[in-house]
Formats: C-alpha cells, structure tokens, sequence
C-alpha cells in the first residue's frame, strides 16, 4: 500500500484551491512535485500565456473537413495531436473570415506549443506551421520571453514527469479536465539553457526523420497507384442510379449505398492492371482461429485505439491473460498485417514489427498474410482507395457497421508483380526504421529529461550524448 503523511500546513502551503484528496498527495506525483519545487524552476506563467478557445459559441462556425473549400483555416483538435506529431487526415474547419474577425486571439503560429487538456492522455506539441485555429479540448502555450525552449517545455509536459503533473491537477469527474490556472501554475525545472538547447535539437531531428518517414510512405503509395493508374482516380458520388433486381439478389444487398458507382468503377479499374487480379480469399490467408491466453503469463494487447491513423501502432496494454478483456483473442506474429473491421476505423492496418511479436490483438482486427503479396504491399494495396473504398463497400450492420469476412474475401486486389512488390518492401522497410529512430530520439530526450530532475543535469548530459553516439546520428 502507498500512502503519504501530510501536515495540515502542508495542505494549505501551495494550494489555492485547497485539496485535499488522496490523490492529489499520492506519493509518486507529490514527491515528484516536492522534488522540482526544491530546485531551480519556474511556473508555466512565468513565461508562458496559456489560453483555450475564447468562447465555443463559435464551435457552430466549424465545418465537416469535406466541405469543398479553399477560404479555410485547419482548427485543431486533441485528435490532431498523436504521439507529439501533428496528424492532419481528419481535421475541422473554419472560415477565414469567421475565424479573422472573431477569433484572432485563437490563431496559432510556428514555434506555439499546443497542449490537449481533457481524456485521459494530455500530449503537447510545437507548431511547425502558420494559420492554424486553435480548437475545442487544446490549449495554447506562447512564450512571453526566452528564458525556456519551448521544444524543451513540450518535452518535459510529454515526460512521465510531466505527465504525473498534469494528471494530479485533473479534476475528478467523468471527462478529465486540467483547467487552465492549473496548467500555469505547473512548476518546471530551469534546467541550463545548454542542456534545455540540446533536447531542442534531438527533437528537431526527431521530427525531421518523422517527416522523412512520412515521405518514405507518400512515395510507396504514389509509385503503386501510379502502377494502376490510379494516381489521379477521384471516386464520384452519385445521388441517383439504376440497378437490376438480380445485382441485388447476387449480393444479398439491397441498399443503395453498396451500388455507388464509384465502388464498381474502382473495381474495374484494378480488374484491367496489366498483371492480372484476383479475390482476397485466393491471395492471403486469414488468421481467425481464438487463442486463449494462459491466466498467469503477461501479454501486450493491441486493440483499436492503438492505432494511429498513419498505421502505426502507438501503444498497447499489457497484463496477465486473465486480466485481459474477452476480445484478446488474436496472436500475431511477424509479418502478419491487422486490419479493422469496424467501419469508421478501417484505416487502422498496421504492419506487425519483431516489436510486436506474439502479441494479441483484438478480434475488431482480422489478422492477416500472403506468400503471394508481401505485407509492406498488402498494407499500401490496403490502405490506398483501392483497398479503402472496398471495405467500406463490404461493411454492414445497425448498432455496429462492420464488414465480415465474407464480404472481405470478395475484395478484389491486383496482382502486383514481384519486382514492384520489392520496390514497395523496400520503401516501407526504411520507413518502419526511420519512424524507429525517430522515436527512440523522442524517448532520449524525455528520459534525459527525467534524469537532470531525478539526479543532476550533468550525468543528463552525459547520458544523452552517450546514447545519441550509440544511435549513431549527429545533432
């Protein structure tokens, strides 16, 4: 049992809002608390201005990101920030002269750091960009002076040591919150502006490798769609079409959605590649067999949430096999690829890494493999219109639209020849090891973070430079 001994002036000492609950004193955070406040630091306020959306009357003003048009401003959400990278496939909108004429003091520039305040997971983030809105559940950082790097703040926020700070300050309610005048009063240390500079710098080149990654992606991705010539393919969507009975009958569908043109144009198109096409069911082989975990062995387990919309798996849960839920009960391997089945998520397909290896995932994914397409092929083929537009075809449903494996052994998919196939695998390879590097990167300069308060910044200093070495990259 944990527990803390504190003295009623303590309680007082410190804490405006005056809390007292156990979890505000719990010994880790407190200590932790205690531990920063003995050395040389500084509150957030000090020179940080923290604010968050002005006023969400204005929310109404935020439109659905496929509103076809150009005079917009992207308004970032929680979801937007994943893993201390800034992700844009699914974002809202604001009219630029809605958001100039009402919202300026909202408006988010290069070298801002952005930080989610509400869930249970609070990730900080700095700003690359210009004309970005600040949204609902985030909050604005800005510096008013130069005494922290603002890479070196949003590193410390991203630490365990800071995230033991934001979460004793949440308010205990269903949707955990961290109010504003909590998120300045946060007490970070002034370590030396040297050191504060070189953890900067790691996370400079730790973005710059993520976005080297992203490329690497982008390339897979074009050079495959430009072998079906698909590269400039737009789907159509049709209010109005003609169907016989008979096509209804053949796939005992009967709604309209399943019939839109734009699914039997993709269909055609890969049916015409030059190497020919053929179903799912006779290019891969689907893993569906339950594996019943063994009550006293420990097991990651990859469920839907841990996904990012990239296609990288982002975290995970790991306890005893009679501890985990009832829907842990997939084993991947290797080389095997999971892939969604719940409409809404179907681009959570991920590439399972040695990382990975006999992990369990939920039975939301199918997990799959092929000795005729590689898996960096069949995770691009995927998670590219052709595969995308084809499972969102197959799913069906009331209270939870899916598609089941019937309808995705139908999914039609080229089959690519083995030197272009090579090219993809390669590609992907080098992007799965740059997106590697450049985590290990975020997580050198974290826990560098967390030495200098746990012991003194000169063994940090020590520390990071040796592990960088051992990387054997240059800042």
């Amino acid at each position: 049992m944990q527990y803390s001994i504190v003295k009623f002036k303590e309680v007082l000492v410190d804490n405006d809002i005056f809390r007292f609950d156990a979890d505000y004193f719990y010994p880790k955070s407190y200590n932790l608390y205690k531990a920063i406040k003995n050395k040389k630091h500084l509150r957030v306020k000090e020179s940080f201005n923290v604010t968050k959306l002005a006023g969400f009357e204005y929310t109404k003003y935020f439109t659905d990101p496929n509103i076809n048009s150009e005079n917009f401003y992207i308004v970032l959400t929680s979801k937007n920030i994943q893993n201390e990278e800034l992700v844009l496939n699914e974002f809202l909108k604001i009219d630029k002269k809605i958001a100039d004429d009402f919202l300026r003091r909202s408006k988010l520039r290069r070298g801002d750091v952005v930080l989610s305040y509400t869930g249970e997971y609070r990730r900080a983030l700095v700003l690359e960009e210009n004309d970005l809105q600040l949204g609902p559940n985030i909050c604005l950082v800005r510096s008013k002076r130069k005494n922290i790097n603002v890479y070196y703040l949003s590193t410390f926020l991203n630490s365990n040591a800071g995230q033991l700070l934001l979460d004793r300050e949440k308010t205990l309610s269903a949707q955990p919150t961290v109010a504003m005048s909590r998120i300045r009063e946060i007490p970070v240390p002034a370590l030396d502006i040297d050191l504060q500079n070189q953890i900067g710098e790691i996370i400079t080149l730790s973005k710059i490798k993520r976005k080297l990654a992203n490329e690497l992606y982008s390339e897979a991705e074009q050079f495959l769609l430009s072998e079906l010539w698909l590269l400039d393919w737009k789907p159509k969507h049709e209010l109005a079409f003609v169907k016989n009975f008979l096509d209804t009958k053949e796939s005992n569908r009967f709604d309209a959605e399943y019939f839109q043109p734009k699914y039997e144009e993709i269909v055609d198109t890969v049916k015409k590649y030059k190497g020919g096409f053929d179903e799912l069911e006779n290019l891969i082989k689907i893993k569906d067999k339950n594996f019943t975990p063994k009550n006293n062995e420990q097991y990651k387990y990859i469920e839907l949430a841990n996904i990012s919309s990239n296609g990288e798996i982002n975290g995970y849960t790991e306890n005893f096999g009679n501890e985990l839920p009832s829907r842990a009960r997939r084993k991947v391997q290797k080389g095997d690829l999971i892939v969604s089945s719940i409409e809404g998520s179907l681009e959570s397909i991920a590439l399972i890494t040695e990382d990975w290896e006999n992990a369990l995932c939920s039975t939301g994914f199918f997990v799959v493999n092929s000795d005729k397409i590689n898996s960096e092929t069949l995770l691009v083929l995927l998670k590219t219109r052709v595969g995308q537009l084809q499972l969102k075809r197959g799913c069906k449903g009331t209270i939870l639209t899916a598609i089941g494996k019937d309808e995705l052994s139908k999914i039609v998919l080229p089959k690519i020849d083995s030197k272009t196939q090579e090219e993809i695998r390669r590609k992907i390879a080098e992007m799965y090891e740059t997106k590697k590097l450049s985590k290990s990167l975020l997580e050198i300069a974290k826990r560098g973070v967390e030495m200098a308060i746990e012991k003194d910044e000169r063994e940090a200093e020590k520390w990071i430079e040796s592990e960088i070495e051992r990387l054997g990259v240059k800042i």
